[in-house]
Order: structure tokens, then C-alpha cells, then sequence
């Protein structure tokens, strides 16, 4: 059985915490591990492999993180741009035995009762192995409005609906045989191909052909070219099969599941103190309680506050009433409207050779803090608006300027000029930290001219 994870999304209501280049699946929320590390480690112990579908960013996050767990029997999809999950999920399917079990599982959910987990998992293979697709059900605990539903008897799946008004909510939750969509499903690789050939044949035959035609599989990887993933529909797998297919199983979940979709919801998950707020060091409280506090910068002193959100991450400050949370994606959008990068990338960003975090910016200038990872260089490149100074703090650096290559050891410096190609790698077995001081009259992140590169990218 193969483990199909879904690394889409960039989690804007959980922003300023989840950023399009580090979404919240990748956030590690819960006792330093993600979410996705969390999926991987609850369904390696059920599938022989793991087929991670994301794009070129999450790609090097998922590497990462994987590395941290130890677990390499993987292969991956990256998609160029994002059609939903039926193009998805049918791209990593044609690189599988027809035969093949796949369970489908996004990234992002947490799940906490793994016996109750591991007993849906079993019983929805059965079916599968009988050619079924099978969907997860969760049962209701209060009227969500923010998830579809699915009416069943039984295991038999009755109608799908779309996310409801409150009213309607909460008869579906009276009803008793009304589950929450959890988003994950299980079936044959072959069997849903048919079907989805079946139902929805221009996205079929689309896939098809970015798959077929321009397909290039290196290190188990399987990369679609721009515009063949372009031409493929947009389209959910449950309007592109499951709606519409006589073929579909529902396995009823109690399982301890979340989509961790909110702050309101992350707080119900996290460890709190005897006041109900969220355990945080950094947090001084005086007469606070019930309050969601997270960061770990700063500190967070609180005076007579209640039901709130506070969230710090250094270069954004989000406080929210609880309850109010599902606005947070608005901010996000007024975020894109001012053309502000805050909802795109944190202080740290991650990159495949190690990390930056921006330690002070402002006209004219942006010091950073760089690490790079033992054996990973950057890309050959240069610069049109900036000058750099690189001063070593630990670690020994290969430096090429120019033509000239030469090592630079802590308290050592080398500047580079505006124009200049350089590269920076570290052949050493322990990372390199520097700090980068650019001078320029723009030090955006888009002024780099890659000449080459190890990862591929543009």
C-alpha cells in the first residue's frame, strides 16, 4: 500500500504562524514535529511508501523533515502550479502499479487516537481490495460549517453535500448518519483511473498527457512541465469521481480528528496551563486566562485578557477575539492588495542548502543570518542592486568570486560586488553560519540571477 500525501495549501487562517513558503503542514506545532511529519510517521507504519505530491518549495521542506524522521523509501510529484486534487491524485496514481492500494491523506490534519486510526485504515483496505473507493467519515461533535458532509446508511454513501449554513449544520448533526468529509480516501490506483476516465474524461485524458508526453523522473521524482499542468482542469476529487461514481464506500471514523483549520481550533489542541491559556515560556500573565499565546521571540505579557488570540512570529503581530479566527484569510488578502511579502515568507526562510533569517532591513541595507548545510552549496550566481560582505562565524566556507576560489574561516570576511558571480558552499561536516550584510539600492530576494544550480531551480 502506498501512501499518496497531499502537501497543497498555504493555510492562510493560520497566518501569520503559516506562510505560502512554509505552510502550516510543514510548522512543527506539536512537540517540535509538523504536521506532516505526524501524517508520515502515523501511515509509514501501514504503507510500504510514500508518494509526497507538492511543489518545488515544499518540496525541499518535505526532504528536510523527512530526513529528521529517517525515512527515504519516497518518491514525489511536483506540480508546477496547483490544479486541486483530482489531477493530483490521478498524476501520482499513473505512476503506480494499477493493482496498488493508495491511501490518500493531505498533509495538514492531526490525528490522535492511532488504534481507532489503524482499525479504519484495515477495514477500508478491505474494500478497497474489492475494488470500492472508500472515503473517511468523521463523526460530528458540533455544526461545523466549514466542512462538507457525507449522508450514509451504514457504509453505503447516500449523497455528498457542500459546506453548509448553520441550520442545516446542525440537523445533520442530529440526524445521527451525517459524517464530516475528512479530505481522505482510499482505493485500487487502477480503479480510480477508471472511474475518473469515466466521469471526468477531459481531465483524465489531460493528465494523461502531461503525464505521457513530457514526464521527467529523476531521484524519484516526477516533475510536469508548466503548461501541461496548465491545461489539465482544475477540479476536487469528490466533484471529479466521488459524487459521481456508484463505486463509493464510507468507513465511519472516530479517530480524534482536526483539520487544524483556525486558531480556534489549534487551541483546542494544544497543551494549556491551569488558566486555559496555552503553555508558552515566553508568556508573563496577570490575571489572563483562556487565551491562545504563541511565540517565542519576544516576551508576551498579558493583563486582564480573555478568549483571545495573540500570535508574535517577530515580524507580524495577529490578536484576535476567539471565535473570530475563519477572518484571519482576510487579512492575508489585504496583505496581497498592499503587495506586502508578510504573507508569503517569514524572517526565516527555508531553502534546500540551509536556512536565512533577516536579522535587520531597511532603505539601503538587509543583514542576515545564514546557515548551510554540510556538503550543499548555493547557486552560481549574482546580482544587479547589491554588494555583500560575508564574515564567518563558525564553519570553514568555500568562497568563489570571480574566478578565484578561496576557504574563509570564522572571524574571516570576503565582499562580493555588485555583478560579481560568486557562489558559497560548505565541503566541511559541520554547518556553516555566517552574517551577510547586502548594500544596495534594492535587496529583494528576486534579484538573484541563478547561473547554476544543484536544485534545479529557475
Amino acid at each position: 500500500m502506498t501512501n499518496i500525501i497531499l502537501c497543497g495549501g498555504s493555510g492562510t487562517r493560520l497566518w501569520p504562524i503559516s506562510r505560502t513558503l512554509l505552510p502550516k503542514q510543514f510548522v512543527k506545532l506539536f512537540d517540535d514535529k509538523s504536521l506532516f511529519q505526524l501524517t508520515v510517521e502515523r501511515n509509514t507504519q501501514l504503507c510500504d511508501a510514500q508518494c509526497i505530491v507538492s511543489n518545488a518549495e515544499q518540496y525541499f521542506l518535505a526532504i528536510d523533515q523527512l530526513e529528521e524522521l529517517g525515512i527515504t523509501n519516497n518518491s514525489y510529484l511536483l506540480e508546477p502550479v496547483g490544479r486541486n486534487t483530482a489531477p493530483a491524485i490521478a498524476l501520482a496514481c499513473m505512476t503506480l502499479n494499477p493493482d496498488e492500494i493508495v491511501l490518500v491523506t493531505p498533509s495538514d490534519h492531526l490525528i490522535k487516537n492511532s488504534f481507532q486510526y489503524n482499525s479504519v485504515i484495515l477495514r477500508a483496505k478491505e474494500l478497497a481490495a474489492e475494488g470500492y473507493l472508500v472515503t473517511f467519515g468523521i463523526k460530528p461533535t458540533f455544526a461545523e460549517t466549514g466542512f462538507g458532509y457525507i449522508e450514509s446508511e451504514g457504509e453505503n454513501v447516500l449523497a455528498f453535500y457542500e459546506k453548509p449554513d448553520f441550520n442545516t449544520a446542525t440537523g445533520y448533526l442530529n440526524a445521527g448518519n451525517y459524517y464530516w468529509n475528512s479530505g481522505m480516501f482510499m482505493f485500487r490506483a487502477g480503479v480510480f483511473l477508471e472511474e475518473l476516465l469515466k466521469y471526468s474524461p477531459e481531465l483524465y485524458e489531460a493528465s494523461k498527457t502531461a503525464f505521457d508526453e513530457n514526464q521527467s523522473i529523476t531521484d524519484n521524482q516526477l516533475r510536469i512541465k508548466h503548461e501541461l499542468m496548465l491545461a489539465i482542469p482544475e477540479d476536487s476529487i469528490d466533484y471529479a469521481v466521488m459524487e459521481k461514481s456508484s463505486l463509493v464506500k464510507v468507513v465511519p471514523s472516530d479517530i480524534d480528528w482536526s483539520d487544524v483549520g483556525s486558531f480556534d481550533s489549534l487551541y483546542e489542541e494544544l497543551p494549556k496551563d491551569s488558566y486555559g491559556n496555552t503553555k508558552n515560556a515566553n508568556h508573563i500573565s496577570i490575571d489572563s486566562k483562556n487565551n491562545l499565546v504563541y511565540g517565542s521571540e519576544r516576551k508576551i505579557a498579558t493583563v486582564d485578557i480573555e478568549d483571545c488570540i495573540i500570535v508574535d512570529t517577530g515580524d507580524a503581530l495577529l490578536i484576535s477575539k476567539k471565535g473570530s479566527s475563519q477572518k484571519v484569510k482576510k487579512v492575508v488578502e489585504k496583505l496581497k492588495e498592499i503587495e506586502s511579502d508578510l504573507h508569503n515568507i517569514h524572517l526565516t526562510g527555508h531553502r534546500p542548502w540551509g536556512s536565512y533569517t533577516v536579522l535587520e532591513e531597511s532603505e539601503g541595507y538587509k543583514i542576515k543570518r545564514i546557515e548551510v548545510k554540510p556538503g550543499k552549496r548555493l547557486s552560481l550566481q549574482k546580482h544587479f542592486h547589491r554588494n555583500e560582505h560575508w564574515i564567518v562565524v563558525s564553519g570553514t566556507a568555500t568562497v568563489r568570486v570571480g574566478d578565484e576560489t578561496r576557504l574563509v574561516r570564522p572571524n574571516e570576511s570576503t565582499y562580493i560586488k555588485m555583478g560579481e558571480v560568486h557562489r558559497l558552499s560548505n565541503e566541511g561536516k559541520i554547518p556553516v553560519v555566517l552574517i551577510e550584510a547586502q548594500v544596495g539600492e534594492y535587496t529583494g530576494e528576486d534579484d538573484i540571477v541563478r547561473i547554476s544550480d544543484d536544485f534545479k531551480r529557475d
